[in-house]
C-alpha cells in the first residue's frame, strides 16, 4: 500500500478517535448517569439504600440512568448544583433558596408529609433538665443542624434573635439525628430540628429518625417551643437540565408516589407520602420571613 492511500485510510479513523475521546457520553446513559445527590438529613447509608431505590424505579419509567450520592453536608449539595456536579438534589428548604439564588437552580416538587406540604422547627431539650421553655435557652449551649437548614437553624436563631434571647455558645451537629443525639448524650442543652404533625398518636420529628437505636429517646428528650411554619423540603434540578428529560423524571417521580411499592420506598427513604408540583413563588414566602425579621442577608451567603 502506498503512503498517499495509507493516509487516506488512516487520517479520518485518527480525526474520529481523537474527537470522539473528548466528547462526553449523552446524558442518562450508563456512561454518564444523572445524578442525583441527597442532604445528609438522616443516617446516609439509609439514605444511599431509598435513594437507590428511587434511581432504580423512575430509571425503569424514563430509561435513564442515576447516580445516587449522599454528599457531607447541605453547602457540598448547594455548590454542587452550580459545578454540574449533580443533575438533581433533593434540598430542603433554605437550603433550595441558597441554590436558587447562587446557581439558579429550579425547584420541580414540594414534598407532602402526613398529608401536610408545610412543617416547623422544634426545640428540643433533655427530659430531666430545667429548660422548659425559650426563654430557658438563655445562657445555654445549643446545637443547630447545619448552617443551610431551614428547621435546624435559620428559622430557630431568627426567633431567638428576634425574642433577644442568646444562648451562651452553639455548633452545627451535622444534621438532624446528630442534634437529637447531642441532647439525648447531654452535650448540647437544647437542639434545633424538623418537627411536622404527629401521624395516629405516634410522634413524626426529628426524634424517630434515631428511634430504632435509642428506643427511649421519647421520653428522655423533650420539644420546648417551636417555629413558624415553613414550606416542605424540594426536588431542585440544575439550571440548563434539559427541560424534555426534567419533565419526564418529575411524571415518573408523581406516579411512582402513588404506586403502592413507590409510596413505602419513599415513605421509607424520607418519610414523604407524595409530592405537589412547585415553582420558586412557592418559597417567597421564606425570603419574606427573613425580611421581616432584619436577617435577609442570610440570603446573600456567598
Amino acid at each position: 500500500m502506498n503512503s498517499m492511500k495509507f493516509n487516506k485510510i488512516i487520517f479520518p479513523f485518527l480525526i474520529l478517535l481523537v474527537f470522539g475521546c473528548g466528547q462526553q457520553a449523552e446524558l442518562g446513559t450508563k456512561k454518564n448517569p444523572i445524578k442525583m445527590y441527597f442532604v445528609p438529613s438522616i443516617e446516609a447509608d439509609k439514605i444511599i439504600t431509598g435513594g437507590n431505590e428511587v434511581a432504580d424505579i423512575i430509571s425503569e419509567k424514563t430509561g435513564y440512568y442515576f447516580h445516587v450520592a449522599v454528599p457531607t453536608s447541605y453547602a457540598a449539595v448547594i455548590e454542587a448544583m452550580g459545578t454540574k456536579e449533580t443533575d438533581i438534589a433533593w434540598l430542603a428548604t433554605y437550603a433550595y433558596i441558597l441554590a436558587n439564588q447562587k446557581f439558579d437552580a429550579e425547584v420541580a416538587l414540594t414534598v407532602v408529609r402526613k398529608g401536610f406540604d408545610k412543617y416547623r422547627g422544634q426545640f428540643i431539650a433533655h427530659s430531666d433538665s430545667n429548660i422548659n421553655s425559650l426563654e430557658d435557652i438563655d445562657g445555654k449551649t445549643i446545637a443547630f443542624t447545619d448552617a443551610a437548614s431551614t428547621s435546624g437553624y435559620i428559622y430557630p436563631s431568627a426567633l431567638l434573635i428576634e425574642k433577644g434571647i442568646e444562648p451562651e455558645k452553639y455548633f452545627f451537629a451535622g444534621g438532624h439525628p446528630q442534634v437529637v443525639l447531642a441532647v439525648y448524650s447531654r452535650k448540647a442543652d437544647v437542639g434545633c430540628a424538623f418537627w411536622t404533625p404527629a401521624n395516629q398518636d405516634v410522634a413524626h420529628d426529628a426524634r424517630s429518625t434515631v428511634i430504632e437505636t435509642y428506643p427511649d429517646v421519647m421520653e428522655k428528650v423533650k420539644i420546648i417551643g417551636f417555629t413558624e411554619w415553613i414550606p416542605n423540603a424540594t426536588v431542585t434540578f440544575r439550571k440548563n437540565f434539559p427541560a424534555e428529560m426534567k419533565e419526564k423524571i418529575v411524571n415518573a417521580l408523581l406516579e411512582f408516589a402513588n404506586e403502592d411499592k413507590g409510596h413505602q420506598v419513599l415513605k421509607d427513604l424520607l418519610e414523604i407520602d407524595n409530592f405537589i408540583r412547585a415553582t420558586d413563588k412557592d418559597y417567597d414566602s421564606v425570603r419574606e420571613a427573613m425580611k421581616l425579621i432584619g436577617n435577609d442577608d442570610m440570603l446573600l451567603v456567598d
